[in-house]
């Protein structure tokens, strides 16, 4: 099968830092779905793990933790999909990833694909949203039924992957007030699009900006952007017995102290810790994905497609991991076809 994979962690702008390699086809075996791979979308993960690094693969590594496609073959355990079933799925990161022709991943975090959508929208979708639903719902603690309305959330970058739907669930299932943070005219107006009732500058005083709109402390952040650099905002901002979640791993040591007088909370999300560690509650994560798509084919919650770039091949995959680190990527990135 086709597949795009590493052995060396280089530059992206090098042509072998993601080379077209050809791969036997895997077999599933136990819960595992063989998945024919009709389109994917790229991430700061992909980017993160792929970052240069004195290592070399003895056999090719194959990224990639996001996709939607068909159901080849199943394993002997498989009971909740059958073959034929359209999928959306981000996968495990101690897995072989999905940029390839054909891809094995445990059928408790894979979900049933929205009706409405092509595997190019529906392919935008599920690492982010599973970011978003966790941190909001599993983390934060936020009631996505409503009971939370009236309560104030700021989202430090808005407008990237998680951002775009991380706002569409805080308006539309929580009715949360939304302050979104953006650089840039163009991701301002998405955010808004989206649902944010107000739109900041995280490249700005963001307490400041705060007390500006009439919302000097918030309920809960999420932060999607550089921790280390906004925490002390965060702290700032968060109201006493506030919670704040970050999916974005520090760099250095972070000024927890700044939370203790306002008993506040400091939480992380990680979308891969269910299938890392097989967690008892694993199957959550196929849950979560029926439930969206039944969002998204009533019409609650809507794909995050910024561009389409192509089939998927190593040029098109370089074209995007280098267009994610520059950091000014409006939405998800997809490619489709081998």
């Amino acid at each position: 099968m086709k597949a795009i994979g590493l052995t060396r962690y280089l530059p992206i702008d090098d042509p072998k830092s993601l080379e077209d390699i050809e791969l036997p086809t895997p077999t599933p075996t136990g819960r595992d779905l063989l998945i024919k791979v009709e389109a994917i979308s790229v991430n700061p993960v992909d980017t993160k793990v792929r970052a240069p690094k004195d290592k070399i693969e003895s056999a090719p590594r194959v990224l990639g933790w996001d996709a939607a496609g068909t159901v080849a073959a199943v394993g002997p355990n498989v009971t909740l999909f059958k073959v034929g079933d359209p999928v959306y799925y981000a996968g495990s990161i101690t897995r072989p990833g999905a940029n390839s022709e054909f891809h094995l991943v445990d059928e408790r975090i894979v979900g049933h694909m929205p009706t409405s959508l092509d595997f190019v929208n529906a392919a935008a979708l599920p690492l982010t949203t599973i970011t978003a639903w966790e941190a909001l719902f599993d983390r934060l603690g936020i009631a996505p039924d409503g009971s939370d309305e009236g309560k104030s959330i700021l989202i430090v970058g808005g407008a990237g992957g998680v951002g775009s739907i991380a706002i569409q669930l805080a308006r539309r299932l929580a009715k949360l007030t939304i302050v979104a943070t953006a650089s840039r005219p163009e991701s301002a107006d998405w955010c808004r699009q989206l649902g944010a009732q107000h739109v900041i500058d995280h490249y700005r005083d963001m307490p400041a900006q705060l007390k500006a709109i009439g919302l000097p402390q918030v309920d809960f952040v999420l932060c999607l952007n550089d921790t280390d650099t906004h925490f002390p905002a965060m702290a700032d901002a968060v109201a006493p017995q506030g919670k704040i979640c970050s999916i974005v791993e520090n760099a250095g040591p972070l000024e927890v102290g700044l939370l203790k007088s306002k008993s506040a909370t400091f939480v992380w999300e990680f979308m891969f810790t269910r299938a890392m560690y097989e967690t008892p509650d694993m199957i959550a994560q196929h849950k979560l994905l029926t439930e969206v798509a039944r969002l998204v084919d009533a019409g609650t919650l809507r794909t995050t497609v910024g561009e389409v770039l192509g089939p998927i091949n190593s040029a098109n995959l370089r074209r995007a991991h280098a267009q994610l680190e520059g950091g000014r990527t409006i939405g998800k990135l997809v490619l489709a076809g081998f």
